[in-house]
């Protein structure tokens, strides 16, 4: 497989595809959807086009592959953003149409169920990119949060190298949806504790692979993951999603990693700050904080056996956390445990 490479990207004034190929929930909450297509015309000056499924649960798996297909076949459109994740993304891929997507690659923003196209496009040589959802980030109520928006904004327009930055505070406590009115606060934020590094000090270069750690799970079950030769050198990054899998699940899912043989094709691994608080589970601050102890525990056990000398970086806002820096996904990334460093590579 050759090395992914970077779609051209879009400037100010273009067209950009909005699609729901995992879940179609800008359907059930219109309110936050027509924020963030309003932040996304005014903060960033792109004009949204909206495909047939993209309000639409349920949707049948083939209809939602021929809109993102169309998405990328449509010459007007510069880049392609999911409104949201969902769960059965894993039953769309197979019906995309790949020479379409080679032929017309374009910058692809999603994470969460996204995992599935992302790597799907990686598989296809496409750099695409993991974060940037309509609803969760650009609907985010009260206001964007800057380094979101920053790290998005040169993810969208710029190609080269940016420094990824340790967030004074974070969150992971949202407001609910189903309320309209939580739209004109900010949601609950904590005071950050910065990155934790695990490892030698020493400084990698690679490409990234990864993304949902129970995406990749399923990823492994249906045999579409790339091959261990194909990742060798490469950068894993991972985190878990609002389902909260236990440290016991996580440890689970690693091990299966290294017995497949693909944790020893990684110098170095980036894992996101992991999600401790969902409406169903909503955990104390304290708790929380064990929480985050106890998944990072169960990584270093899992690892140890298979990469026991691979830079860690823990606690990186990759994932569902609150705010959410963009990662190319199959570009280039430096992991930097002399100066305690990250930048990417838009």
């Amino acid at each position: 497989m050759d090395a992914p490479r970077y779609p051209t990207k879009p400037k100010p004034g273009d067209r950009v595809a909005i699609v729901s190929p995992s879940a179609g929930l800008p359907g059930l909450f219109p309110h936050v959807y027509e924020l963030g297509l309003r932040r996304l015309r005014e903060e960033f000056g792109l004009e949204p086009v909206e495909y047939p499924t993209t309000r639409v649960m349920g949707a049948d798996p083939r209809d939602r592959a021929r809109d993102l297909t169309a998405a990328f076949a449509d010459p007007r459109i510069t880049a392609v953003l999911a409104t949201v994740g969902g769960d059965d993304l894993i039953t769309v891929t197979p019906h995309l149409d790949d020479d379409v997507l080679r032929a017309n690659p374009k910058p692809y923003f999603g994470y969460s169920d996204n995992t599935n196209v992302l790597n799907h496009l990686y598989r296809l040589g496409i750099v695409a990119y993991h974060g940037g959802s309509v609803l969760v980030h650009l609907g985010r109520p009260g206001a964007p949060h800057p380094l979101t928006f920053d790290s998005l904004r040169a993810a969208l327009f710029t190609s080269g190298w940016y420094d990824l930055t340790p967030a004074p505070a974070w969150g992971d406590r949202p407001n609910p949806w189903t309320e309209p009115e939580t739209l004109e606060y900010e949601p609950e934020m904590l005071p950050g504790e910065g990155w934790r590094w695990q490892g030698p000090e020493r400084v990698v270069r690679g490409r990234t692979w990864g993304g949902c750690l129970e995406i990749l799970h399923w990823l492994m079950a249906t045999d579409r993951v790339p091959t261990v030769a194909e990742l060798d050198g490469s950068v894993l990054l991972f985190e878990t999603s609002q389902e909260m899998p236990s440290a016991q699940e996580v440890f689970r899912i690693v091990r299966n990693m290294g017995e497949r043989g693909l944790l020893a094709a990684f110098p170095a691994i980036v894992v996101g700050r992991p999600k401790a608080w969902n409406f169903d589970r909503p955990l104390s601050v304290p708790e929380r904080s064990a929480w985050g102890t106890a998944q990072r525990e169960a990584i270093i056990h899992a690892l140890t056996p298979y990469n026991p000398d691979a830079v860690v970086v823990f606690d990186v806002d990759l994932g569902h956390t609150d705010p959410q820096l963009i990662i190319p996904y199959g570009g280039e990334i430096l992991v930097d445990a002399v100066d305690r460093r990250i930048a990417v590579r838009y």
